[in-house]
């Protein structure tokens, strides 16, 4: 597991171009999802309905471990990445790394500004319904980070 700033930091790292070829190597990294978890997804529950791509999102929290389960198809590279680079950020962290992440993930990637509107509305919905599935489920406040802007 690295760490969201550790993320951050290769796609900084690297220029526009390499950026977004870094965004589509994490969509073959998303490990599938459980089949357990299965029958929810095709009932429709813990879709990100905010997302053009079909993104079933459910974040856990067992025995005080963050848990993200997800499932994005591959025709869908750009959620799929994203979802990806939560889920190696994330996925068995402490709810309170969660909390305290960042609140602008796609500035902070370098994406913000190479990505169209509705793009970025559906991964800024995404990585939303992360944090506040984890602070509910957890019962760790969202940290504000009133000194950052967007």
């Amino acid at each position: 597991m690295a760490s969201f700033e550790d993320i951050a930091a290769g796609f900084q790292m690297v220029g526009r171009d390499g950026r977004l070829e870094l965004l589509l190597e994490y969509s073959d990294k998303l490990p599938p999802m459980p089949e357990a978890y299965q029958e929810l997804r095709e009932a429709g529950l813990n879709m990100v309905h905010e997302c053009q791509s079909p993104v079933f999102l459910r974040p856990e929290v067992r025995d005080g471990t963050v848990r993200i389960i997800a499932d994005v198809p591959r025709n869908a590279p750009t959620a799929r990445a994203f979802v990806s680079i939560l889920h190696e950020a994330f996925d068995g962290a402490a709810p309170e790394d969660v909390a305290n992440a960042t609140d602008y993930p796609l500035r902070d990637l370098g994406l913000a500004d190479l990505l169209g509107a509705q793009r970025t509305q559906g991964l800024s919905a995404i990585y939303q319904r992360m944090k506040h599935a984890v602070a509910e489920r957890s019962h760790t406040p969202i940290a504000a980070d009133a000194s950052d802007s967007a």
